[in-house]
């Protein structure tokens, strides 16, 4: 009799997300167990529980989910669970706190095709400001740009110093170059846009944070991402379903496109759908983060690399 497959949703918040469960299921899975409140040090016991517990066969057709809303406890608890297990028995684990390592992943990937096939440039060497950039995905939307090669500013609504230090932080943690900022008023806002090829909105669903007095001040802007489904939106002038559309209070960048929070949602939806199946039964386990979720993402996109 063939072993049901079974994923253990690990996170340390109080509630699971119901949108990674109801993912989950339609990946196909047979079983979800979640937990809640699970504590760093209590994955290596976690994951040798579940490794054991089943044969080789069964093994894969096991897997673990990582949710949480902390980018850096879930690399930890990624780590902590990759360190727990014994050939044969190694199971994948996908970390995905958030939602943001996908969601980013797709946010970056839906911005990377807009500037190569409208525009004829790349993400390597533009100069991109998220707002709203000390959140989940917003720290996860910099990173990927950053090692990507562009010059990524994370900015705060309310705090200098928290901007720069969740921009320390990560580059010390993965090797990047992210910067920090204030944009606390419209003035603020203006003068970080004046000459940035990108903008990416990552804020509170439901608040705009550029409206179209200060787009004007942007000289150069090429692509603007925001992944607030929730009107009013982020970015004055870009809608849902918008993908490559014309920014047209970027008066002064003619060329600006802008890409909605529905069209970034339908690639997000589709490769976290794309990563769940690949915990389901690989022949060799995978460990997924943002680095391997912008790598599917771009394969989506643009076709597999071929070296």
């Amino acid at each position: 009799m063939a072993k049901r497959s079974i994923l253990h949703m690990l996170d340390p918040m109080p509630n699971n997300s119901p949108f990674d469960i109801n993912m989950a299921l339609d990946a196909g899975f047979d079983v979800l167990i979640p937990y809640n409140n699970v504590k760093l040090d209590s994955i290596y016991g976690l994951t040798q529980d579940a490794i054991f517990s089943r044969s080789p066969s069964g093994i894969k057709r096991t897997g673990l989910f990582i949710g949480g809303r902390d980018l850096g406890l879930a690399m930890d608890m990624l780590n902590a669970s990759k360190q727990a297990m014994v050939t044969p028995f190694e199971i994948s684990v996908f970390a995905d706190p958030s939602g943001a390592f996908t969601t980013a992943a797709a946010l970056v990937t839906c911005a990377e095709k807009q500037l190569q096939e409208k525009l004829g440039s790349d993400l390597a060497g533009c100069s991109v400001v998220i707002f709203g950039g000390t959140g989940p995905v917003g720290i996860a939307t910099g990173i990927i740009a950053s090692l990507a090669g562009a010059d990524v500013t994370l900015t705060d609504h309310l705090s200098i110093d928290t901007a720069l230090d969740v921009a320390t932080a990560y580059n010390r943690r993965f090797n990047c170059t992210l910067k920090g900022a204030l944009a606390n008023s419209d003035s603020d806002k203006a003068s970080l846009i004046a000459n940035t090829d990108i903008i990416f909105c990552t804020a509170k669903a439901g608040v705009q944070v550029l409206n179209a007095g200060v787009l004007k001040a942007a000289l150069q802007l090429k692509v603007a991402g925001d992944v607030n489904a929730v009107p009013p939106f982020g970015i004055e002038g870009v809608n849902n379903n918008d993908c490559g559309t014309p920014l047209i209070h970027a008066t002064n960048s003619p060329k600006a496109l802008g890409i909605g929070a529905l069209a970034i949602g339908n690639v997000k939806f589709q490769l976290q759908h794309e990563l769940l199946k690949e915990v389901l039964g690989p022949e060799q386990p995978l460990f997924i983060d943002f680095r391997y979720a912008f790598k599917k993402a771009r394969e989506m996109q643009f076709g597999p690399v071929v070296n």
